[in-house]
């Protein structure tokens, strides 16, 4: 029997962008390298409230596109989902201990999985760490349902962020950063530019978003910042430094 498509709900009322959430998220944040389970467990209750502003997540199927360990598992699956992980990393996958069930190996921009597989389909800041991120985009389109929900968000480039770990040296080019990461450490950082990390901005994302043909945009926002800073979405060459990571929420038609 076809599951009934995903209908938009009037939101989780205890989920807001404010301020004190923005301030909030940086701080968890700034123990992303010692204690990552801080941030990327602040990160997964905060994604939750996010999506549940379009979608009751409570008995929907939900692919996780590069998730990882399994930090946002626990939160999706509290909120009543049934959650799939796809990473294309073994290592990344037994992160925290033993592979979970319903993980699979694979690449975002081949998705192992039928046309119109899965209720919601998810992506946090995996976007900038594939050569050809439109075409990740496209294949999460492709596995939701019709009336699903697809929630993409990543690191933007010139964004304080964008170069990870050689931040903020990415400023005069990802290559040069990534040479001065080595010199400095006597090793290669873990997203290594032209390999795993590449420059993806939020002019790319908006024009994606704005040229696709199979869903309707939601929004485009920077997803930390507070709501009234949203505006910085239509303002070029700011909106490149200030977004430090877009979200693009689309329903699938």
């Amino acid at each position: 029997m076809p599951q009934p498509p995903v209908q938009r709900v009037p939101g989780d009322s205890t989920w807001a962008p404010t301020l004190r959430r923005s301030v909030r998220l940086f701080r968890a944040f700034k123990l992303e390298q010692t204690q990552p389970e801080v941030f990327y467990g602040a990160l997964a209750d905060d994604a939750v409230g996010h999506l549940s502003q379009h979608v009751d997540l409570q008995g929907r199927t939900l692919l996780d596109v590069g998730g990882g360990p399994g930090y946002f598992r626990r939160a999706f699956e509290g909120a009543g989902a049934t959650y799939f992980s796809l990473d294309a990393d073994v290592g990344e996958l037994s992160g925290l201990g033993e592979v979970a069930p319903r993980t699979v190996v694979g690449s975002g921009m081949e998705l192992p999985f039928a046309d119109a597989s899965f209720d919601v389909c998810y992506s946090s800041n995996v976007l900038e760490h594939v050569d050809d991120p439109w075409r990740m985009a496209e294949e999460m389109l492709r596995v939701t349902r019709p009336g699903g929900l697809v929630f993409v968000s990543y690191t933007v480039w010139f964004g304080p962020w964008g170069g990870h770990e050689t931040s903020p040296w990415h400023y005069l080019g990802g290559a040069r950063a990534r040479r001065r990461y080595v010199r400095t450490h006597g090793r290669e950082p873990k997203n290594r530019f032209g390999e795993s990390l590449f420059g993806v901005t939020v002019r790319e994302g908006l024009a994606w978003a704005r040229r696709q043909q199979d869903a309707e945009v939601l929004e485009l926002v920077p997803r930390y910042n507070p709501r009234w800073a949203r505006w910085l979405t239509h303002v070029p060459v700011v909106r490149e430094v200030l977004t430090w990571n877009l979200a693009i929420v689309l329903r699938r038609r």
